[in-house]
């Protein structure tokens, strides 16, 4: 937002010592952030004056352009009193017209320096200006023509072009629309100052009557108030008086016409978007309400667009005229032969003219301050003030009739302790400066003892809760004086029990030869199904979320899977052919319970509310996941590397199992997305934690991966619910060890560990360890059969073996495996 300095003192009485950058550093300790100070003009040197066109002939040229050689009266501004010759490309002017001319030796900006020279058969002696080539602007197509009697011949321009003037740029925040005009920032300057403030809408206004144009709203609450105003005998050639068009060209915008440029200069100075309508083109009620299916309007932009029912429209008896507070239609456009001209002035829902703007990709000055919620009480205001300068400057009448349907919705008041603003900001703010305060920035303030009724002025819709107002206290009395003080921490607590634990287990598998990842927690449905999920599976109990990053990953992910899956599928890409690689991070299973209950912020929530609120929540458990590509040994020299298989991806849970002092068990299992015959269920003290293998065949191929590539994941919530935080030191016997190796038969569906389970548990205290060396599967055990030979190591701690014990030991371990798994001995 652009708004020049003289046109902020028009609206409050600042102290004359008061420099731009004094008021530029108070607003924005206000909250209006500083982006620019311009000052037009400050790079043109030299003689720059007013030109009256005493001549002006066209000469076509060889190239098909036809140039203009002028003379131009700049009376004793060239030195000699003689006319200036000049060569001008442009075509708006004539003969009699006032124009900005820069005489030889003047330079423009960006260093244009300007002499006599010879061009198309002339010397030009300088140079008849556009508004570009000042740096006032964008337009090339003509050149300025000064309004008559702005100046005489010789004048310097700078004046007059407002080269006198600074002009403050500002990066409004979305929810401070108010500030996207000059009522609004001049407010700001009262409130900072504490100078007096002339509000433009404080207006005697006329009574609305039924005398008007006739409205009808059929969708009150996409467009709570609309004001209708007409004026007639209209002089279309009436020129925009040169105040306001230099202020709309130092606020950034391009003077049109007198009826454009007159809605535009008070949409900046009130914030109301205005529009007119040539109301000779409108037939019939003005009504607003949603288009209807197949509807279409080609707005002033030249493009025809189809409507969606979710726009509002502003219809005639002919069809849709306009897109409600984003675009006018360009049938009922104001052209150069307008004479009666219709005012509107709608206060519009702002998420519809949001999701209009974005629908129909229009970024348009009145749907920037729409879609972040004008004041709905300048309407009626706002249209008077066009009214008035469509009269007085361009000749017209205003008819009889004023039309408001509707009328802006009272605001709730809120309810806060009048002590929240200290408690915050940790200030001596007393109740009676933060009740100043708020009445300060036009709130409405009821005392009841230590609370306050606060009613919001309607020009700021984002002050909704007790937050919103100790922070607009805060920013009067100055961010700049809250005090900066740093919270003592408290000594000797360290880090968490999960905290040491989960580190436990990213040194663990760091050790392991695998490296961390960080990947986004959003899937699709179509990740699921590449994994292979069955319609049933728990995982597909999906969080959605209502504004994702992306349409193809709407949900929260309910397995680490697809993620890693993808960071490997990255890495593969880029021509790494062995890796392995984990995340440890929050999964979202939904709860099915409702939407989460909206918490005060002025006050601690109680218990209960606490409790509401987590019922509310998703289950979020922290889980593990993995997957290991490629080669696990590497090949070389040496020979030939081991490709990885199911058994990497068992044993690298194992190590994280072993580092929380839990033992792992592990049994068959089919679970997608595992190979069915190599998959692992993970159990720590017989409670699922996890599933761990080889890939599907079609997973590795949906997801570009090697052949046989390996995965896991387990919850790891589980295992640090029951893990040993402080784990017992090994045990060390200096007596030697009994060697005792078995080997037994059984069946090929049974799982070696577990017989290796058995061992362990039949051999008792002795065993020291036991360790699957070998698998035999052939004719000398039988089809359906294999061999399972398995190494135990007996030790006692307290004295060596003697003979027979070792024996005993194992001969009781090789029973209770073939009580539990038929196994017999080889």
């Amino acid at each position: 937002m652009k708004a020049p300095v003289s046109w902020i003192r028009e609206h409050v009485d600042l102290p004359a010592e008061v420099g731009t950058e004094e008021l530029t550093d108070r607003l924005t300790m206000l909250g209006l952030k500083l982006e620019a100070i311009e000052r037009p003009g400050e790079e043109i040197t030299g003689p720059l004056v007013v030109g009256r066109v005493l001549t002006m002939e066209p000469e076509p040229q060889k190239n098909g352009k036809t140039i203009n050689w002028c003379t131009v009266d700049v009376a004793d501004a060239n030195g000699t009193g003689e006319p200036q010759g000049i060569v001008c490309g442009a075509h708006n002017f004539a003969p009699g017209d006032l124009v900005v001319t820069v005489l030889p030796g003047g330079v423009l900006p960006g260093g244009f320096a300007i002499s006599a020279r010879k061009t198309y058969g002339h010397v030009s002696a300088g140079m008849i200006c556009s508004a570009a080539e000042l740096g006032l602007g964008t337009d090339h197509d003509g050149i300025i023509v000064l309004p008559p009697g702005a100046g005489e011949p010789g004048q310097d321009v700078r004046p007059l072009l407002g080269f006198d003037e600074e002009i403050i740029e500002f990066e409004i925040n979305p929810d401070r629309a108010y500030a996207l005009s000059l009522r609004g920032i001049a407010r700001e300057a009262a409130l900072g100052f504490d100078a007096p403030f002339r509000d433009p809408v404080e207006r005697d206004l006329p009574p609305a009557d039924d005398a008007g144009h006739p409205v009808e709203v059929d969708d009150p609450e996409g467009c709570p108030v609309f004001v209708a105003r007409t004026v007639s005998g209209f002089d279309p050639a009436a020129e925009t008086p040169a105040f306001i068009a230099d202020r709309l060209r130092m606020a950034g915008m391009r003077p049109i016409s007198l009826a454009v440029d007159v809605t535009n200069y008070v949409m900046l100075e009130t914030g109301r978007p205005i529009h007119g309508y040539d109301r000779d083109k409108v037939q019939g009620t003005v009504r607003v309400r949603r288009a209807r299916d197949g509807e279409r309007l080609t707005t002033l932009d030249g493009s025809n667009r189809e409507l969606h029912p979710e726009d509002l429209v502003v219809t005639d008896d002919s069809g849709v005229i306009g897109l409600g507070g984003v675009m006018g239609g360009e049938a009922t456009e104001i052209s150069a032969t307008t004479t009666r001209v219709l005012v509107e002035a709608a206060h519009w829902e702002p998420v519809a003219m949001f999701r209009t703007g974005k629908r129909h990709k229009i970024s348009s000055e009145a749907g920037k301050r729409n879609e972040r919620g004008a004041d709905p009480t300048t309407c009626e205001p706002a249209a008077d003030r066009v009214v008035e300068l469509l009269t007085t400057y361009g000749g017209a009448t205003a008819e009889p009739g004023v039309t408001v349907v509707g009328a802006p919705q009272p605001r709730d008041a809120v309810r806060l302790d009048a002590g929240l603003a200290c408690r915050v900001s940790g200030m001596p703010i007393d109740d009676e400066t933060a009740v100043a305060h708020l009445r300060a920035v036009g709130c409405d303030v009821v005392v009841e003892g230590e609370h306050l009724q606060v009613t919001p002025p309607p020009w700021r819709p984002d002050l909704t809760d007790p937050q919103d107002f100790s922070e607009e206290v805060v920013r009067v009395v100055g961010y700049d004086k809250v005090p900066s003080v740093l919270p003592t921490p408290p000594s000797g607590r360290g880090l968490t029990r999960e905290q040491r634990l989960r580190r436990r287990v990213g040194r663990t598998m760091a050790g392991q030869g695998f490296v961390e990842v960080l990947t986004f927690p959003f899937i699709g449905t179509g990740d699921l199904d590449l994994l292979g999920l069955t319609p049933d599976d728990d995982r597909r109990s999906l969080l959605r979320l209502s504004n994702p990053l992306s349409a193809e990953a709407p949900y929260m992910t309910s397995t680490l899977l697809p993620g890693l899956l993808r960071a490997a599928e990255r890495n593969v890409g880029h021509g790494t052919t062995s890796f392995a690689v984990f995340e440890s991070a929050p999964v979202t299973a939904p709860r099915g319970s409702g939407p989460a209950p909206i918490l005060p912020v002025d006050r601690r929530p109680t218990d209960a509310e606490l409790e509401e609120l987590e019922k509310a929540l998703p289950a979020q458990p922290v889980h593990l996941g993995l997957v290991a590509v490629g080669e696990a040994d590497a090949s070389g020299w040496w020979g030939t590397g081991r490709h990885v298989d199911w058994s990497d991806a068992v044993e690298a849970v194992r190590g994280v199992s072993d580092a929380l002092g839990l033992e792992l068990q592990t049994r068959a299992a089919a679970l997608a997305p595992w190979h069915p015959g190599r998959c692992a269920e993970l159990l720590v003290e017989g409670v699922v934690v996890g599933h761990a293998g080889e890939l599907h065949p079609r997973v590795c191929t949906a997801f570009g991966l090697p052949p046989r590539s390996v995965a896991a994941e387990v919850d790891l919530d589980l295992l640090l619910e029951r893990a040993v935080d402080l784990r017992p030191a090994p045990v060390f016997s200096t007596y030697p060890v009994a060697k005792e190796d078995v080997a037994l038969v059984v069946d090929a569906d049974v799982p070696a560990a577990s017989v290796e389970a058995a061992l362990r548990e039949g051999a008792g205290e002795l065993l020291e360890s036991v360790r699957l060396f070998d698998v035999y599967t052939g004719d000398q055990v039988g089809e359906g059969r294999k061999s399972l030979a398995f190494a135990l190591r007996l030790r006692a701690h307290d004295r060596t073996l003697v003979e027979g014990e070792a024996a005993t030991a194992r001969d009781a371990a090789v029973a209770l495996a073939a009580e539990r798994t038929g196994a017999t001995q080889r």
